[in-house]
């Protein structure tokens, strides 16, 4: 897509970056309705867990087929197809009669969820081609996640006092309609120069791994670590993970590329994405079931509240990928992390009788570390990829921070227990703000060790195994 002009790019961009909005803004929607569901079809916490994991686990299982075959059978279809299937799915949430129906029908919209933003960053990175745009490109395509942050909450407590809960997704069908015309009209197909072939098994395996760790961590809440399902999950767990390993080393073609983790600031982007939504996850989990019910606040002030978030995210987003293109990615990392690290220490100090104004200054920090997160885990991650791979390496990236987000829900959701009086919720939240804080030491170690000379190295050495192997051109350039 190189021969597009730069009108033309920049709408193919917009185009991508709706559908960061349409997914993203479902994500903080549902959790600004999670109290008045919980209200409506009393719903347990262990329920609220999997109103989200739903989503973001099937995002996580799937996000390697949608990337692999978007590559084969081209981008464009696979965009399109996942806007239909995301606009069905939201109308079915919204008519659910139980949380049951609820359950599945948010899996039935994360199955179209999981071909929109993988397959819409790798249409991004092949059509801004040149290393110093395509950062640039990346900062806006994230800031989107930050304008989606901002805009879901308020949105969806207007839409929820005014409508109910259940307009947050009939909201979505008609946008999905749109997006859908303005892809057949403007986006061009794109296919990878050497497609892989399709992996059934590998995909199965990842299924496995993923289900059985989040439902043995969601289920650990009721029935103990020790209970014999959740011993048995666990055990199926890491069995499918030696079988996924053994098997894809011996494919030609296989689901997970594992030449890609030769590269250190690539496994390190996997990680920290992993880290950085996780942690994300459960402050918005956390705090959202904070704000309206140990504070009494309506879904809409929640959103209000949880709006200078996003609006941090939107702004640093776009110059954090400038500085990117420019520099690299190592002070951005470093400034997430310890964003991160201090939101999580300054949050264990907050009660039912926090002034709302030293609440709400915590929070910056979170905005702060997303804000500098996305854009360069996303360049590192696809950083000296060739083209074939431009589709894999974001699918890879995006199931780093989905299978993040599903395990943060989980993980906070056993942690907190269930929603008690002020003072013990607050006090149950406390293991919660010390994980956070750990990730972020993590994030800001990652940081260090993925942008050293050795590192860089090992990016290069990556590199120059696709080339051979592909006979492609590396597909970005620029800092590893």
């Amino acid at each position: 897509m190189s021969e597009l002009g730069p009108r033309r790019r920049t709408l193919v961009l917009a185009i991508c970056c709706a559908s960061m909005v349409l997914v993203v803004v479902d994500i903080s929607i549902v959790n600004t309705a999670l109290p008045r569901i919980r209200d409506d079809l009393a719903v347990t916490v262990t329920g609220l867990q999997w109103i989200i994991d739903a989503y973001t686990l099937v995002l996580a299982a799937f996000l390697l087929l949608a990337g692999s075959t978007a590559d084969r059978v081209g981008r464009r279809r696979v965009f399109q197809t996942g806007l239909l299937v995301f606009g069905v799915g939201s109308l079915l949430c919204g008519v659910s009669p139980g949380i049951g129906w609820l359950v599945a029908a948010r899996a039935v919209q994360a199955v179209g969820a999981t071909m929109l933003n993988p397959v819409a960053m790798a249409i991004v990175a092949d059509t801004f081609t040149v290393p110093a745009e395509r950062a640039r490109a990346i900062g806006v395509f994230g800031s989107m996640s930050g304008l989606s942050l901002a805009l879901g909450p308020v949105l969806g407590g207007a839409l929820i006092d005014s409508f109910g809960w259940r307009s947050i997704f009939w909201v979505n069908v008609p946008l999905a309609l749109v997006a859908f015309a303005l892809t057949t009209r403007y986006v061009p197909e794109s296919r990878a120069p050497r497609p892989r072939r399709f992996d059934p098994v590998g995909q199965l395996l990842v299924i496995v791994v993923l289900g059985s760790v989040v439902y043995a961590v969601i289920g650990s809440n009721r029935q103990g670590w020790a209970a014999p399902v959740i011993v048995g999950l666990l055990v199926v767990a890491a069995l499918a993970t030696v079988g996924l390993v053994g098997y894809e080393a011996r494919r030609a073609d296989p689901l997970l590329q594992w030449r890609l983790f030769r590269s250190v600031p690539f496994s390190s982007a996997i990680l920290m994405a992993l880290f950085g939504l996780a942690a994300f996850a459960a402050f918005l989990f956390v705090t959202t079931l904070y704000l309206q019910h140990v504070r009494g606040m309506s879904a809409l002030t929640a959103g209000l509240s949880l709006l200078p978030v996003g609006a941090l995210i939107a702004l640093l987003s776009p110059y954090t990928g400038t500085v990117v293109g420019a520099r690299g990615p190592r002070l951005p990392l470093l400034a997430s992390g310890t964003a991160l690290t201090l939101g999580g220490l300054t949050s264990l100090l907050i009660g039912p009788a926090t002034p709302l104004v030293a609440v709400l200054a915590s929070y910056l920090l979170f905005g702060i570390f997303q804000g500098t997160l996305n854009p360069p885990v996303t360049s590192t991650a696809i950083a000296g990829m060739p083209r074939s791979m431009a589709g894999l390496a974001t699918s890879l990236a995006s199931a780093g921070r989905q299978t993040g987000t599903t395990l943060g829900v989980a993980v906070a959701g056993t942690m907190v227990g269930s929603v008690g009086d002020g003072t013990s919720f607050t006090d149950s939240t406390r293991p919660v703000w010390w994980l956070v804080s750990g990730l972020g030491v993590g994030i800001a170690a990652l940081g260090l060790l993925s942008t050293g000379r050795w590192a860089r190295g090992t990016a290069a050495r990556a590199a120059a195994r696709f080339a051979d192997v592909d006979g492609t051109a590396s597909a970005t350039g620029g800092h590893g």
